[in-house]
């Protein structure tokens, strides 16, 4: 996993950043405060403030070493830049058909620091997405899950949110 490399849209790397500066300039800060005011106050040894408080910076300080190096491993892709918008690509919105089901069902393709299940974000590295890539409108893929091989069709392939409009390529 140390060199596999950590593709991520724009809008994922975005909220990495958003988180490190939240950490950064606000919830660190506010835990220093604490933590002065607690040491201030005498004994330590059984002060919840300091001793909480010492352990959330910690949390807080490993928490901006992992924001850092995964910004620092990223590869910023941007879907619209892709060639061959008519294949299934990183970044795009899938619309399949899964045929034992009979059921619609949408993901994006993301990076692994951004998923979502419930807002259909997929890994990159995930079975069905790995399945998905290369693939165009029409094509079955299938997929091994713990209930057996499952077979879904390309419905649709789209490069911006479908739900909200906007410029981009349609299938």
């Amino acid at each position: 996993m140390a060199d596999q490399k950590n593709y991520i849209t724009a809008q994922g790397f975005a909220a990495l950043e958003e988180e490190f500066q939240q950490l950064r300039k606000v919830e660190r800060p506010e835990v220093v405060r604490t933590v002065s005011w607690a040491a201030s106050n005498g004994d330590r040894s059984e002060n919840g403030d300091y001793i909480y408080g010492k352990r959330r910076l910690r949390q807080i300080d490993s928490r901006m070493r992992f924001l850092i190096k995964r910004m620092d491993n990223a590869v910023v892709v941007d879907p619209a830049q892709q060639q061959h918008l008519e294949k299934v690509f990183f970044g795009a919105w899938v619309t399949l058909y899964a045929l034992d089901r009979e059921a619609e069902l949408r993901y994006r393709i993301v990076g692994q620091d951004e998923l979502a299940p419930s807002r259909g974000y997929i890994s990159w590295v995930s079975p069905l997405a790995r399945a998905m890539l290369g693939k165009q409108v029409g094509d079955v893929v299938q997929v091994q899950s713990p209930g057996g091989v499952e077979a879904y069709e390309i419905v649709e392939i789209a490069y911006h949110d479908p739900d909200q409009g906007g410029a981009g390529q349609p299938s």
